[in-house]
């Protein structure tokens, strides 16, 4: 059977880049900061990183720089596909071009081919020189994760030689500030996961983008390894536009079905990090079900406390995360929580422990839930 396992990453969040992130993290640190990023628009808690909403270009090509500087891999990578998706896209640009054309400039309109979701996959291909495959996956906010499972699946068919999965989202626009505002999901002071006196999730910027290679070629190569990925599962709720299926029951077959294709049982997961968004109904459905699933009691810590919910982005931004645990084994705090609600086992500040299997779980609306298992070994070490 072919082994995947990742051999260089790249992040971006409003605490910086991968190693600064995962310092901040570490230090329970937060980025998101009571902002006003339009004029015409209220105060809202947001995690930037800059002073206004960027683009989604302006970090798409330094991520790339990022995983290839990390993997030890030099241009052009002919043999490597490129999996690269995004929830938004471009939207925050087209919402501009909608105000300019409106205001009479109609010659915006000739770039708008360039504003579709699938040209930031073909600008990375471009970018590393690539002639594999090339997907450009949307799956609401599990697009991250869908992205590093897709790419996994064309390593263990033997498509290519590696292959270069991300997700990255600029989500702070006014139309999805409205419409997150509009359903009661925008919280108005910060975020607060699993929190007694959580409000609603808190918009941040960021990006992650992942080196995956056959274990065989990296310990060839004798590269870094950061772990191995086991196993993935994908099911819909056909349920509801955003609120999650009662009975749990399609999420909870997402992660069984993962855990099977890992060759894990339950009491063999180590630590979970949960999909956490700081909504009332979503982080109480998904306690309930980590309690259910889990009964031996793993560390669960999330992220998006510290970086902001990063929508599309933030499945592959969690897996670099727990990703960056295993290479380590030190635990990060879940930030935000303060007075939990649910009886899981939190990690409160950061501490080193033996961690051999972790989880990523990653929930979308329309029903969309997804789940991922990684594991470090000893061996990995060597690289």
């Amino acid at each position: 059977m072919v082994r995947v396992v990742v051999t260089g990453m790249g992040l971006c969040s409003g605490l910086g880049n991968l190693s600064q992130s995962w310092q901040a993290l570490l230090a329970g640190k937060t980025a998101i900061r009571l902002r006003q990023p339009f004029s015409d628009l209220l105060v809202i808690p947001v995690a930037m990183l800059g002073k206004y909403p960027l683009n989604l270009e302006s970090w798409r090509s330094p991520l790339v720089n990022d995983v290839l500087v990390d993997a030890k891999l030099t241009k052009p990578l002919k043999n490597c596909a490129v999996v690269v998706g995004s929830s938004r896209g471009f939207q925050g640009k087209i919402e501009a071009i909608n105000q300019k054309y409106r205001g009479g400039n109609q010659q915006l309109l000739e770039d708008w081919l360039e504003l579709l979701p699938q040209q930031l996959a073909i600008a990375t291909a471009r970018q590393i020189g690539s002639a594999g495959s090339l997907l450009a996956p949307m799956g609401a906010c599990t697009t991250g994760l869908w992205a590093l499972c897709q790419g996994f699946e064309l390593l263990r068919r033997g498509d290519c030689e590696r292959v270069l999965v991300g997700a990255i989202e600029s989500p702070i626009t006014r139309l999805s500030i409205a419409g997150f505002q509009k359903m009661g999901a925008m919280a108005t002071q910060g975020c607060f996961p699993f929190d007694k006196n959580r409000e609603g999730l808190v918009l941040g910027e960021g990006g992650a983008m992942l080196m995956l290679e056959t274990f065989t070629s990296a310990r060839r190569r004798k590269a870094k390894i950061y772990g191995e990925i086991l196993g993935w599962s994908f099911t819909c709720d056909a349920y509801h536009v955003s609120a999650p299926q009662k009975s749990h029951l399609p999420a909870q077959r997402a992660i069984a079905q993962c855990l099977t294709r890992a060759n894990l049982t339950p009491n063999q997961v180590d630590h979970i990090h949960p999909h956490g968004t700081s909504t009332k109904l979503n982080d109480q459905a998904e306690a309930q079900m980590i309690a259910e699933l889990f009964p031996h009691r793993p560390w669960v810590s999330g992220s998006k406390g510290a970086t902001g919910h990063s929508l599309g982005a933030s499945g592959i931004m969690s897996a670099a995360f727990s990703l960056m645990m295993l290479r380590s084994q030190t635990l990060f705090p879940c930030v935000g929580l303060r007075n939990p609600e649910f009886d899981l086992n939190f990690v409160w500040q950061s501490q080193p422990e033996i961690i051999h299997h972790a989880l990523c779980l990653s929930f979308g609306f329309g029903g969309q839930n997804g789940a991922i298992a990684l594991r470090f070994e000893d061996e990995f070490l060597a690289g």
